[in-house]
């Protein structure tokens, strides 16, 4: 790796243009000055764009149409140059000493092909700590045996995820069926193809808030049907997954069950939730598929029901 890599900070943003000044603000003000800012606009609807204009050349633009939150990943990998991506959320920030202590990972092992730090998640009205996002370990960690055996992991949502650039080509495209959470797709397919590191440093600010989509979200329980989609993907392309993979699809049966309904984007492939589940029981065993039912059955119950959002605190 160069002594100055390049790195590449992508923003995906819908309709935050309230938070997206302070997002892109904290991507162009790191001490570490070798840095793209990335942003993708997923067809706002709101002043977004205006504020985008605003930056003129200091970031690069990308303005499409409504395609979800996989969509964005996507374009923004596709339009990058670094060789270290790193993802934030536009109602994130970046403390400005984030990069650095990336890249100064990155460059100390040259096996590691992730680096996730902790996340600080702030009440956007009262301006208070609500806690330090959860993570297996601490260093560097080599989790490949513990995700073949089954074994849960937690990391860090989008806005503390980084990656060697030759990782994150094994793993986009992101299946554009996802409308948002896509981010539990690489955040669970990174550790099983490399050794990564997990920084303890709370190095990201998220932004805990009204309209935030699933953090700390429990009256949206139909978001666990998400888990169908995820376990589908990540089961077809990464079979070492399989165990994880299960439990996962699972959870998301349970949900559909009770609510009827799929949380994906419709009109794109694999949008079909039957076909969805016919499919991912195609790839199982009886035992599993025996497994799988009874768990889903025992998920069913109100007080054995999985938490809704995925996000794990400390």
């Amino acid at each position: 790796m160069d002594n100055n890599p390049l790195v590449s900070i992508i923003i995906n943003n819908y309709n935050y243009g309230s938070f997206l000044a302070e997002a892109i603000d904290s991507a162009l003000n790191q001490t570490y000055s070798t840095v793209e800012v990335i942003v993708v606009d997923d067809g706002s609807t709101d002043n977004s764009r205006e504020i985008i204009a605003n930056y003129k050349d200091q970031i690069i633009p990308l303005l499409q149409e409504n395609g979800g939150q996989a969509s964005a990943y996507n374009a923004g990998f596709a339009a990058s140059s670094g060789e270290i991506i790193c993802f934030l959320d536009s109602d994130d920030w970046f403390l400005p000493e984030k990069v650095a202590l990336v890249v100064k990972e990155f460059q100390a092992d040259s096996e590691i092909g992730w680096c996730f730090n902790t996340l600080r998640l702030v009440n956007d009205k009262t301006n208070k700590e609500i806690g330090l996002t959860r993570q297996n370990g601490v260093g560097k960690c080599d989790f490949r045996d513990l995700v073949k055996q089954g074994t849960p992991l937690y990391v860090p949502p989008s806005s503390g995820l980084c990656f060697r650039r030759s990782l994150l080509a094994q793993i986009i495209p992101i299946p554009e069926v996802f409308i948002n959470g896509a981010d539990g797709y690489p955040m669970k397919a990174a550790p099983v193809l490399s050794p990564g590191f997990m920084m303890e440093q709370a190095l990201t600010i998220m932004r805990v808030h009204g309209s935030n989509n699933s953090t700390l979200r429990q009256d949206r329980p139909q978001l666990q049907t998400k888990n169908i989609v995820n376990a589908y993907f990540l089961r077809a392309k990464f079979p070492q997954l399989a165990k994880i993979c299960n439990r996962m699809f699972a959870r998301g049966l349970s949900a559909y069950w009770k609510y009827k309904v799929i949380y994906i984007r419709y009109g794109v492939p694999y949008d079909n939730p039957q076909e969805l589940i016919k499919k991912y029981f195609t790839y199982l065993t009886w035992k599993e598929k025996v497994a799988i039912l009874f768990k889903a059955t025992y998920y069913s119950f109100p007080e054995k029901a999985p938490d809704s959002n995925n996000l794990a605190l400390r």
